[in-house]
C-alpha cells in the first residue's frame, strides 16, 4: 500500500502541487488514498457558491478614519493604516420587499412571538410637528415603496435577518432549487425567539448537512453566514479607492472625502453635471430642492438603486439611510485596534464600567452599536465614510437601515 502511495505521489508531482480544487487522489503527506473505506472523504470543490445580492470587494491596505474636520469634537475615529481581507457585500440596502419576504416566511415557520419581534417599528415616521402620518401606514407595505430601504429596524432585528437569510439561501442550495422559491424555514413553529437566536450557531457550523451527502463546510457547497459588515469593512467599501489606483503602483496617491471623486457632493462631469450624488439634507429645511428643478429629488428615502454606484458597484454608501454595522461603539485610537481586519466586539478592552451611563455622564455601554453613512435627514458632513455615530442596539429610527456582508472563504483575493 505504501509503495502504491509513493508511486501516486510521484505521479502527482509531475502534474504540479495539489490545490483546493485538485487535491489529487492521494494524501500528499501520508500517501493514503482519499475517498476509500480507510481514507478521508475529500469532496470535489470548484469555488464557493455565489450568494444572491452580493458583489465582491477586493481587500487591501487603506487608511481608515475621518477625512472631515472633527466638528463634533468626539475624536473617535483617528486615522490609522489597516488591511482589510476581501469580502462580499450587498450591492444595495435591504429594501422593504426583502423584509416583507422575511416576514412572510417566518410567519409560516416561526413562533408568533418571533414574528411580532421582527415587525419594523413604523411609528418611527411619526413626528409631533410633522404630517408624516401616511408613511406610518404606507411606507413598509405599499407597492410603490417596495424598493425603498427598510427602516424602523433595530440592530438586533437586522442581525436576526442575517441569520434567517443564511439558512434560507443554503436551504435553496441544499434542495437544488433557486433560493427565491425555497420552502420551509429556519425556525420551527414550536421554537421561540431564544431558539431563533441560537440557530446562528447551526448556520455557522454548516449544520444544514443531513449527514447523508447534504451541504457542509467540508464540501464547500454551503455559503458562509450573511452578516452585518464590520465597521472597517463598511468604511473600506465606501471609500472604494480601488477606482483611483493605477496598475503596479504601490502608493495610494488619491483619497476621497466621499464615496466618489472630488470634494463636492455634486456631479462634476457630463450631462448630469451639478446633480447631487446622494440623498441627503441640503440645508435647514431643504431636503430636495425647489419644484421644477428638484435636485436630489427625495424628500425622504429613495429607490435603493438611485444615484451612481461607487467603484465597487455599491449603491448609496452615502446618504439615503444610515446603515448598521457589527461593531459595538467605542472611541478609537491607534492603541486599541488591530491593524488586520479590525473589529470592536463586546467585552474586549475599554470596558463598559469606565463609562458612567447610570449617572447619565455617558451613553456608552456594550449594547450600543455603530451606524455609518448619513441619511436623507442628515447634512453632508455625515456622508463621509469616516464619520460614525452610535445608538442602542434595540432602538430604531426612520434614518437607519442596513445591508449584509459575507466573508470570502478560502481565498486571499
Amino acid at each position: 500500500m505504501a509503495v502504491v502511495g509513493l508511486v501516486a505521489l510521484a505521479s502527482c508531482g509531475k502534474k504540479g502541487p495539489p490545490t483546493a480544487s485538485k487535491p489529487g487522489k492521494y494524501s500528499s503527506t501520508t500517501g493514503i488514498e482519499y475517498n476509500t473505506e480507510k481514507g478521508m472523504a475529500v469532496a470535489n470543490f470548484k469555488k464557493i457558491p455565489e450568494g444572491p445580492g452580493l458583489v465582491f470587494i477586493e481587500g487591501g491596505r487603506t487608511v481608515l478614519g475621518s477625512q472631515e474636520e472633527d466638528v463634533t469634537m468626539s475624536h473617535d475615529n483617528i486615522e490609522r493604516t489597516v488591511t482589510i481581507a476581501s469580502f462580499y457585500m450587498d450591492e444595495a440596502e435591504v429594501a422593504n420587499i426583502h423584509w416583507l419576504e422575511y416576514l412572510h416566511f417566518i410567519r409560516t415557520d416561526s413562533a408568533e412571538e418571533f414574528y411580532r419581534s421582527a415587525l419594523p417599528d413604523t411609528t418611527v415616521w411619526a413626528r409631533d410637528l410633522s404630517f408624516n402620518d401616511p408613511y406610518v401606514t404606507y411606507y413598509l407595505r405599499y407597492p410603490g415603496f417596495r424598493y425603498f430601504p427598510v427602516v424602523g429596524v433595530s440592530w438586533l432585528q437586522a442581525d436576526d435577518y442575517c441569520t434567517w437569510r443564511t439558512a434560507k439561501v443554503n436551504e435553496g442550495l441544499a434542495s437544488g432549487e433557486d433560493s427565491k422559491s425555497g420552502k420551509g424555514g429556519l425556525f420551527g413553529k414550536k421554537k421561540d425567539k431564544a431558539a431563533a437566536a441560537g440557530a446562528e450557531g447551526t448556520a455557522t457550523a454548516g449544520g444544514l448537512s443531513d449527514g447523508k451527502g447534504g451541504p457542509s463546510i467540508e464540501k464547500g457547497n454551503t455559503l458562509p453566514n450573511y452578516r452585518l459588515p464590520t465597521e472597517a469593512e463598511w468604511e473600506y467599501a465606501a471609500q472604494a479607492l480601488v477606482g483611483t489606483q493605477e496598475v503596479n503602483n504601490e502608493n495610494q496617491e488619491e483619497k476621497r472625502i466621499y464615496p466618489w471623486d472630488g470634494k463636492s457632493t455634486r456631479n462634476a462631469y457630463g450631462r448630469k453635471q451639478g446633480q447631487f450624488l446622494a440623498n441627503f439634507k441640503r440645508g435647514r429645511g431643504d431636503y430636495a430642492g425647489i419644484a421644477g428643478s428638484l435636485n436630489d429629488g427625495a424628500m425622504i428615502t429613495d429607490y435603493i438603486y438611485s444615484y451612481p454606484p461607487n467603484d465597487y458597484g455599491l449603491y448609496n454608501m452615502a446618504g439615503n439611510v444610515n446603515e448598521w454595522v457589527q461593531d459595538v461603539y467605542r472611541p478609537l485610537s491607534y492603541q486599541d485596534v488591530e491593524d488586520l481586519n479590525p473589529f470592536r466586539r463586546n467585552g474586549v478592552g475599554d470596558p463598559a464600567d469606565k463609562y458612567d451611563k447610570k449617572g447619565y455622564q455617558s451613553l456608552i455601554d456594550d449594547h450600543v452599536r455603530v451606524f455609518k453613512g448619513g441619511s436623507w435627514r442628515d447634512v453632508a458632513y455625515w456622508l463621509s465614510p469616516g464619520t460614525r455615530r452610535f445608538m442602542a442596539e434595540d432602538s430604531a429610527t426612520a434614518t437607519i437601515g442596513f445591508r449584509c456582508a459575507m466573508i470570502n472563504a478560502g481565498s486571499n483575493k
